[in-house]
Formats: C-alpha cells, structure tokens, sequence
C-alpha cells in the first residue's frame, strides 16, 4: 500500500513521490509507461498500479478514501453513469406499469415496490455499487416519476377510446401536455378522492421509495491491493 499525504495547494490527498520518480529528473531503470485504464469511481487515469473497491478497478485517491471509511468523493462520473442507467429503468417500469393497467384494466399498487427496487438496481449497477445521499434522492425522485406519469397513457387511452372524442393523439399532446404532466405527478395525491384506495396507493408508493432510498444508500467499502495495471 503507498503511503499518502495531504497535497497543501489542493486539499486532496496525493501520493509521495520517492526523489528518484520526480517529473523531469529521466527515468533509465524502467521503461516510460502509459495507462489506458480508467478508475472505475472517478474515471482518472490508471497508472502503472490500480486498486479494486468493491472489486471494481479504481485509483489511489479513491482506494485512499474507501480505505479511511469515507464514499470517494470525485463520483461524477459514477453518478452520471448510474443516473442515465436509472433513468432508462423508469421508463421501462413505467411503459410496464401502464401497458399492465391498459391490458387487464387492473391498477395494482403493489407494482410500485418492484419499480423501487429495478430503478435502485440500475443506479447502483451503473455507479459500480458506490452509493450516497445523490444516489438516493435521484432514485426515490425517479421511482416517484416513474409511477405517477404512468397514468398518462393510461389516460390517454381513455380519453381517446372514448366516443364522444374525436381527436387524434398528436393534437391532443400538444395542446393539453401542461395537464397532462400535472394530472400525472398529481395522481398519487388526486387519487385520494377515493379514500381507501387512494391511501393504500400512497401507502405502497411510499414504501416503493423508500426501497429505492435505502437499496442506494452508502455502502461500505473493501479496498485491496494494489495490482499491476495490465499493459495493452
């Protein structure tokens, strides 16, 4: 394990550099040496040694900060990857939700707990199981997101096999997509208008979040090595 310190300019810890391995002082012992691996956290450039936290491939910086108990705090890119990934789950939980309702004409709350959970999922599979208070909020927004705008086609296929509707479903967007939107993310809430079922949907809607919360908490983090970067 290299030995580490706190970079006065930057605040981030670095590693020492021995006085034979200073920029500009020529290297004639080894050869020069390009990485084309990318820490699977922060997407920094490997050099010639690589850490595995959580057994995905990662640099020094965070492999230091896992090790200290603390979630890496570069995670950018991680939390771009698990963010577009949880957001492709939403949609597809929310064509699933709708297309299940439109079909059987059953609306069955229960499925907000499996929504929770698929969303949750792909944020932690897209961020290499690196968690934390962001991964949260976008995964409880998302699962909210992904249940209520799925009575959008659900009304939209009322309203348009209706027969007292004579309107094709392209007009019917463009003119009335601000109520739609608010018809959806409202839905949880208008539902109560009929008590029961209204609580019991925003009952299991919360608990669909509140999986996707706690799934996409910070987790802790094993660090090993290091390895040598494997060459091209």
């Amino acid at each position: 394990m290299p030995q580490f310190s706190d970079d006065p300019a930057s605040g981030q810890p670095s590693a020492i550099t021995p006085h034979s391995e200073l920029p500009g002082i020529p290297q004639f012992s080894t050869a020069e040496y390009v990485g084309t691996e990318h820490c699977r956290i922060c997407n920094r450039l490997l050099d010639a040694e690589y850490y595995r936290v959580n057994g995905q491939m990662a640099c020094k910086i965070c492999a230091l900060q896992a090790s200290e108990g603390q979630q890496p705090s570069n995670t950018h890119a991680a939390f771009v990857r698990g963010l577009v990934l949880g957001i492709g789950a939403a949609i597809i939980a929310l064509a699933v939700y709708a297309g299940f309702t439109i079909v059987t004409h059953i609306y069955l709350g229960y499925l907000a707990l499996g929504v929770g959970w698929f969303i949750a999922r792909a944020i932690m599979k897209g961020s290499n199981g690196i968690g934390g208070r962001q991964y949260q909020i976008a995964a409880a927004l998302l699962t909210y997101a992904s249940i209520s705008l799925a009575e959008i086609p659900i009304a939209l296929n009322h309203i348009l096999k209706s027969p007292n509707v004579h309107i094709d479903l392209m007009t019917l967007l463009i003119h009335f997509w601000p109520r739609l939107l608010w018809r959806g993310l409202a839905s949880p809430f208008l539902d109560l208008q009929n008590a029961f079922q209204g609580v019991v949907g925003l009952f299991i809607l919360f608990i669909g979040i509140r999986i996707a919360w706690t799934m996409t908490a910070a987790k802790p983090l094993a660090v090993a090595g290091p390895y040598s970067t494997p060459t091209p």
